[in-house]
């Protein structure tokens, strides 16, 4: 029977995306703190401020939603020798949608240019992470 290593030997640190781990960390971090906030707020106020609590908890799932992904992207993209400059468009990309995304689902109701921009940059991230990662895995 064939012995499996599981040692990490030969294989980086990945050091780019570990920099977009820990700043989207971060955020969602920062995006956490304005639930818990918005949540002591609205159970001081009687529960007047509903839609702030709700806008900032959408926030927060919204981010959780889609940050995960994006960063295995990134992992996969990383260890599969992927470009430097590629890595860290991926990264810039994706942290400056989430926050302009998360801003603007934590501060106003319905469509707002925050939401859109922050949206669509996550998208273009999706789309691109996924291509690489396949063609690094296909070539």
């Amino acid at each position: 029977m064939p012995e499996f290593n599981l040692t990490m030997e030969g294989v980086s640190f990945l050091p780019i995306t570990s920099i977009y781990i820990a700043i989207n960390a971060l955020i969602m971090f920062v995006l956490a703190f304005m639930v818990v906030r918005a949540r002591r707020v609205n159970f001081k106020s009687g529960g007047k401020l509903e839609e702030q609590r709700d806008n900032w908890i959408r926030a927060h799932a919204n981010n959780t939603e889609y940050v995960p992904m994006a960063l295995l992207l990134m992992v996969g993209i990383e260890f599969a020798g992927g470009a430097n400059w590629l890595l860290h468009g991926l990264g810039v990309v994706l942290t400056l949608s989430r926050i302009v995304h998360g801003y603007g689902r934590g501060t106003a109701d319905g469509a707002n240019p925050g939401r859109m921009y922050g949206i669509l940059g996550t998208w273009i991230v999706f789309l691109v992470g996924i291509l690489a990662l396949l063609y690094y895995a296909l070539t």
